[in-house]
């Protein structure tokens, strides 16, 4: 893994690079990573990237890429700009962003990225309370993903009832847009799928328990990212710990942290594991994800423990 300096919109950044994959991360603004490019496929930045002259989106440039929210979702707090220089920090295997507290807020967030591996990475989310009062939040890891592929969120193993598996063990939620009878949702076996250009309007769908990951196929390679669900604990959104959003321009994986009220001086983690496979089948059917993305992600996971 190598560091070096480039640039994001004129500002600041830095790229880290192995022999595999390319990332980068603004240090003008954000924090933020808006590229990753698999150097072995041809399928570009997998990231969403808006143009230089965007407009703001209630107040805040949404920029594409990955970024660190706070939820429940507040079109004031959430939506807090991060337009500042950052506290740069390199590490060995990567680099550590923090942005100034956020004044009307007192939340400081910040991501620590690290190469693990030529395809892998970890991505730290923080959540400080500079504050000087109790805050409930969660962390809310966003990735805008490029439009034209397919997403996969997978659900968990199938129960048998005359076994005697008589409970539930998750919950779909959907938000007041959203209509599952809608040709972008395609509901399989063992996954969700999303046709991503079949969504012609806005769609969210949150999910309270599934295999903790979910993925996106885009000519040719695949983006995974990776976050255990902790079990018993009290998540946003009715429980969601997970969500995605579509409305044909983009995708949105979105992985949340649990509810915590961080006391002043207090810091909640949030930790994503990132993959980039080229070369699997589009996961658009039971049989391509059974043989193809199931067994590459089983076998990406086993080398995380």
């Amino acid at each position: 893994m190598k560091h070096s300096k480039t640039e994001y919109r004129g500002g600041e950044a830095i790229k880290l690079t192995t022999r595999a994959i390319e990332l980068v991360l603004p240090t003008a603004v954000g924090p933020r990573v808006t590229s990753l490019r698999s150097l072995t496929g041809e399928a570009g930045n997998l990231f969403l990237e808006f143009p230089a002259n965007e407009q703001r989106y209630h107040g805040y440039y949404l920029r594409g890429g990955h970024r660190l929210w706070h939820s429940p979702e507040d079109i004031v707090r959430t939506y807090q700009p991060d337009d500042e220089p950052l506290g740069v920090t390199l590490l060995p295997k990567g680099v550590a962003l923090i942005q100034p507290t956020e004044k009307l807020t007192g939340l400081q967030k910040g991501i620590t990225v690290e190469l693990l591996g030529e395809r892998t990475v970890k991505v730290t989310h923080t959540l400080a309370n500079r504050g000087l009062w109790p805050i409930e939040c969660a962390a809310w890891a966003l990735t805008m993903l490029r439009p034209g592929g397919y997403g996969v969120l997978p659900l968990l193993p199938k129960g048998d009832h005359a076994r005697g598996d008589l409970l539930p063990n998750y919950a779909l939620v959907p938000w007041t847009f959203t209509d599952l009878s809608l040709p972008a949702w395609q509901m399989r076996r063992d996954f969700i799928g999303i046709e991503v250009a079949r969504a012609k309007q806005a769609q969210k769908l949150g999910i309270t328990n599934y295999p903790g990951w979910s993925a996106y196929w885009v000519k040719g390679t695949t983006f995974v990212k990776y976050s255990p669900v902790i079990a018993g604990a009290n998540y946003p959104d009715l429980g969601s710990c997970f969500e995605v959003f579509t409305n044909g321009a983009m995708i949105e994986l979105e992985t949340l942290g649990p509810l915590t009220k961080l006391a002043p001086g207090q810091t909640s983690v949030h930790v994503e594991f990132w993959a980039v496979f080229d070369g699997l089948d589009k996961p658009g059917t039971d049989a391509a994800f059974a043989k193809s993305l199931a067994p590459a992600v089983k076998a990406w996971q086993a080398k995380l423990k």
